[in-house]
Parts: C-alpha cells; sequence; structure tokens
C-alpha cells in the first residue's frame, strides 16, 4: 500500500464556502499555479454541479475515471472537480447512494499513488462532520471562505483589506476616506467589491491615486448605500436634495415590495439617533468635531463598547464607521434641541402611520420638511451670511 501523502506535500486541495467568488477567485489561483510548475501537463475540469442524485452521482463517477486515467507517454496530470455543490446538507448530499460513494471515495483517496496526479476541487458550503471533507482536510489542504455578512463586525476591516490589496495590485492607491466609502456603498460583497475596483482602476487612467470623489462618481451604490443618501441629505440639511432623495426611494418603494415607507422612517431615525449620539461624545470629550477620517476612527476605537446599549438597534458603534464618520459632519447642521424635536416629530409620524389611515409617503414628506427646515431667524442669518 503507497503512504498516504503528507498534508504539507499533498497535491491536493479543497476551497470551499458560501462566498462563491471568493472560492472561484481561489481555486482558480491554484489551478494556475499547478499548471505553471509543470507546463504542458495533462488537464481535465469536471463540472461537479449537480440538480439531485443522479446528476452526482455522475460527476464523482466522471471523477473516478479522470484519476485513474493516467496522462499519455507518462507526464502530470490536474483535475479540478468544479462547482461541487453535494457536500454540505443539500437534498443530493442527503441521499443514501451519494453519501456511501463519497465514502468509497475517501478511501480510495488514502491510498491513491499520487505520482504526478493533482486534485483541486472548489465547492460550496460543506458539512465538516461528514467522512468525506475529513479526510480531504487530514491528506490535503483545505481553505474555507465563508463570505460576509452585515451581522458581522469585522466585515468592513476584510472588505477595506481586500480593496486595497486588488488596487495595490492594479498599481493604485487609495485614501483612507476614499477606501471606506467604496466599502460603505458596495457593502458585504466581495464580487461586487471586485468589480468596483476593477472600475476605479480604469477610470482613472494613468492617475495613481483614487480620490472619495472618484469613488462618488463612478462606485455603483447597493441599496442600503441608497437609502443612506436620503438620510444623508436630510444631514445635509439640503430640502431641496432631500426632497429628490425621497421621490427616488419612493419610486424603488412601489416598485420592491420588501421595502416601505415605514422602513425609510426607520432609516431617518437612526441617523438622527446617531448625530444626537455624536454630539453628546463631543460635549463629553471623547470624540473632537473636525477630525479628520483616521483620527475619527481612532477616537471611535477607543470608546469603551460596555457603556454603549447591547441591542444594536439602539447602538451607534454598530453602524459602519465611515457612515458615523458622515453623520458627524452633519450633526454641526443641527443643534441638540433641533435633533431631540426632530425625534419627536420622528415618532409623531410613526404613530400617525400605523394608525391614521394617511397616506405613508405624504406624512413622511411632511415630517422630513419640518426636520430640515430652518427657524425664521436662522435662514435669514444664513442669507445674510
Amino acid at each position: 500500500m503507497p503512504p498516504a501523502p503528507t498534508k504539507g506535500s499533498a497535491p491536493l486541495h479543497l476551497v470551499h464556502g458560501e462566498d462563491e467568488f471568493a472560492v472561484k477567485q481561489k481555486a482558480r489561483q491554484i489551478f494556475n499555479a499547478w499548471i505553471a510548475e509543470s507546463p504542458g501537463m495533462d488537464q481535465e475540469i469536471i463540472d461537479a454541479s449537480a440538480a439531485n442524485s443522479g446528476e452526482a452521482l455522475n460527476a464523482l463517477r466522471k471523477l473516478r475515471e479522470a484519476m485513474q486515467t493516467l496522462p499519455f507517454f507518462g507526464g502530470a496530470k490536474v483535475i479540478w472537480f468544479q462547482n461541487c455543490n453535494f457536500l454540505g446538507e443539500e437534498r443530493a448530499a442527503s441521499t443514501a447512494a451519494v453519501t456511501e460513494t463519497l465514502g468509497s471515495l475517501a478511501d480510495e483517496l488514502k491510498t491513491f499513488k499520487w505520482d504526478g496526479v493533482k486534485l483541486l476541487i472548489s465547492a460550496g458550503k460543506v458539512d465538516r462532520r461528514k467522512t468525506f471533507y475529513k479526510t480531504l482536510e487530514k491528506l490535503g489542504q483545505a481553505e474555507g471562505f465563508s463570505g460576509w455578512s452585515a451581522e458581522d463586525k469585522e466585515w468592513n476591516s476584510e472588505a477595506e483589506f481586500q480593496a486595497r490589496g486588488h488596487l495595490k495590485e492594479l498599481g493604485k492607491d487609495i485614501s483612507e476616506e476614499a477606501l471606506a466609502l467604496l466599502v460603505a456603498n458596495v457593502g458585504p460583497n466581495s464580487r461586487q467589491l471586485h468589480n468596483e475596483v476593477e472600475k476605479l482602476s480604469l477610470s482613472v487612467g494613468d492617475r495613481p491615486k483614487i480620490t472619495a470623489a472618484d469613488v462618488e462618481r463612478i462606485v455603483t451604490r447597493n441599496k442600503q448605500s441608497r437609502a443612506f443618501a436620503l438620510a444623508d441629505a436630510l444631514g445635509e440639511r439640503n430640502l431641496p436634495k432631500l426632497l429628490k432623495r425621497l421621490d427616488e426611494e419612493l419610486w424603488e418603494v412601489r416598485l420592491d415590495s420588501s421595502r416601505s415607507e415605514i422602513g425609510l422612517l426607520y432609516g431617518i431615525i437612526s441617523k438622527v439617533r446617531a448625530m444626537i449620539f455624536l454630539k453628546e461624545l463631543v460635549a463629553r470629550g471623547s470624540l473632537k468635531a473636525g477630525s479628520d477620517y483616521s483620527r475619527f476612527k481612532s477616537q471611535i476605537a477607543a470608546i469603551p463598547r460596555e457603556s454603549l446599549p447591547a441591542d444594536k438597534r439602539f447602538n451607534p458603534l454598530d453602524m459602519h464607521v465611515f457612515v458615523l464618520f458622515q453623520a458627524m459632519g452633519h450633526a454641526q447642521n443641527y443643534t441638540i434641541e433641533e435633533l431631540v424635536r426632530a425625534m419627536d416629530h420622528l415618532l409623531s409620524c410613526n404613530l400617525l402611520m400605523v394608525s391614521s389611515g394617511q397616506e405613508q409617503a405624504s406624512l413622511l414628506q411632511q415630517t422630513l420638511v419640518k426636520i430640515v427646515q430652518r427657524p425664521d431667524g436662522q435662514a435669514a442669518a444664513r442669507r445674510a451670511a
């Protein structure tokens, strides 16, 4: 019986996870590196995406055949078992026939003579409890990419790291503020982030530095980021812009049944609450008004989390730090008394929306106008200035 390959040297690699883009990108890197090691080696790519157990068994049969079919005239061979979707808890994975075949294949891998053969498996979500996964992990290398989630507190740091690294590969640099704006606009989507980085690099041409203005001009905002645009217009205290953004959002509400006027209201409530919170932190000396983005990030990171509510709905520190940075500037457009009154207006609007039967869009518009309009004295002073 030939000895099983050691983990460090085994030509066996599993790349898996729910982040489909990251999995494909990493698998492609491994495949290309293996080809570069031995130019002219035989290559075989097997589509392992299966809609049912029959297709899964057929893919496994092809894999076995590929492993047993040696290259002509000797030499090396690389096999890529691509897009495998039956290593987790899918219906195809749970059938007795597929489970048994995977178990048999695991036994074969333990005694397989790897001379000149490399096997790469790329898959979606896997069940780490199953024998096949444990065998792959023991014999070779297994890398997982779980994907980013808005619920994950670290996703934006990871996204910023990935975006900066990709830009560096493209010969570009990016300011801290522009990087944060890029990630905030795209959200936790690695494929979209990759695409937007490519767009930015192409759009700025030979210029090496990417600015926040470039991001504003070029990057496509995700739904959540577009919703922030309404709250930002309120923060800027810009009534024409606010009404324009509101019209855009109300149109989206008509087209998307998952959105609603009351959802827009809650987004505004979150914005006003954040501005009140930031004003209080400035008053306490925990934050300094007028800080640049890097200093603001450091100051926010130093605030003890245990001193804030555990409920994410009431803890502004659970917002993206760049969104908070923008809110910090917007808070200067209001007094603390105006922001407290704004919360009263929003509460009244909420009650009317759920109990009065009045048109919700009109109620929301009236409320936002009340908040943004300045008292006559302030307006006159601004015109005189």
